[in-house]
């Protein structure tokens, strides 16, 4: 299949097909005509690219995952480089989930303390609390 076809199927432009034959990833093959010539095997890699970058990794994070492909193995993950990916990315997720769940503690603290202090102003409202936090 040509780049055209290519992109269309994968869900993608010519020009990031492009970037990722530059960047090694896709292979650059040609057509007696010069055209790029493309197969169902380089339709998996892009997919499998796309999935990986839609999930948050970086372009350089997929190459395990395409050389896994490239080296006949059915699923992209299944090599032990792409593991140490999966591995890697999840502790990434685990950290940003922990900075997400301190931010989400202190937002929250922030919104009581400004809903109090909103009550408080309002004619008739309650009388400003003190509270003990910890």
């Amino acid at each position: 299949m040509r780049i055209g076809e290519l992109a269309e199927r994968a869900g993608t432009t010519t020009r990031t097909l492009r970037y990722y034959e530059s960047r090694g990833l896709l292979p650059a093959r040609r057509a007696d005509n010069g055209y790029r010539a493309y197969d169902e095997d380089d339709l998996r890699l892009v997919q499998q690219i796309r999935t990986l970058q839609d999930f948050g990794f970086e372009l350089e994070e997929t190459r395990p995952f395409v050389e896994c492909l490239r080296a006949g193995h059915p699923a992209g993950d299944a090599c032990p480089a792409s593991l140490a990916v999966y591995r890697r990315k999840l502790g990434e997720l685990d950290a940003l989930i922990e900075q997400l769940r301190a931010v989400r503690a202190q937002v929250g603290a922030q919104l009581a303390r400004a809903e109090l202090e909103a009550q408080a102003a309002l004619p008739g409202g309650p009388e400003p609390r003190c509270e003990l936090g910890g």
